[in-house]
């Protein structure tokens, strides 16, 4: 949490699109910026409880395929409404999962969920395989930069998920970048990720303050 949110204070510093791949190292969940803690603790047994620093609703985190984006003011999609910018990750997921041959679809409504629950339910635009959601994203905006953070319950597959990177990774040139390079985590911004790391996301306080 504290690094993806690095990556949008320092968006203008980095001048271009980067997308990050991450897991977790144990069972958690996360749940949305303006989520009440009190309720989060209720729903879901899971533990450790992260704030994000995006919106959205409980997400289970264990054998999910994690992910983050994060796009300075200058680039074409810091301009698109929310809900754009929701459908247009989302068809970048559906299209690499395309690449690796599952047939994936966009929600075209929604269906209610249970209260605070990410994939109980959908919305519009969520991706579904065979009607159930797989994936899901929750945004920021600042004027600094985008913040997307989105998870992925692979379908019962046998899938690889180095292979779906590869895919949203490939999917993207040519339409959202001209190219990846790999980011080194060093110097100023590790250093906020540290910082933001040290004073918020590891701090009770924090996770708990409404």
């Amino acid at each position: 949490m504290a690094l993806d949110e690095t990556l949008m204070e320092l968006a203008p510093q980095l001048g271009r699109p980067v997308l990050r791949f991450y897991g977790w190292t144990q069972p958690a969940a996360s749940f949305g910026y303006f989520q009440h803690h009190s309720e989060i603790e209720r729903t879901t047994k899971l533990r450790p409880l992260v704030r994000r620093p995006t919106g959205g609703g409980l997400v289970p985190h264990d054998a999910d395929w994690t992910y983050s984006l994060a796009f300075p003011t200058s680039h074409a999609w810091y301009a698109l409404s929310a809900v754009e910018s929701y459908q247009r990750v989302h068809e970048w997921v559906r299209d690499s999962f395309t690449k690796l041959g599952v047939t994936t679809e966009l929600a075209p409504c929604c269906r209610k969920s249970a209260p605070g629950q990410c994939f109980i339910g959908y919305e519009k635009s969520d991706v579904l395989w065979q009607g159930k959601k797989i994936a899901g994203a929750a945004q920021r905006r600042t004027k600094m930069g985008l913040l997307i953070q989105g998870s992925v319950q692979p379908p019962p597959l046998n899938l690889a998920k180095a292979d779906w990177q590869a895919a949203m990774c490939v999917r993207a040139v040519g339409r959202y970048c001209s190219g990846w390079n790999e980011l080194i985590v060093e110097g100023p911004l590790l250093g906020r990720a540290q910082e933001l790391e040290s004073s918020r996301y590891s701090q009770t306080s924090y996770n708990e303050k409404r």
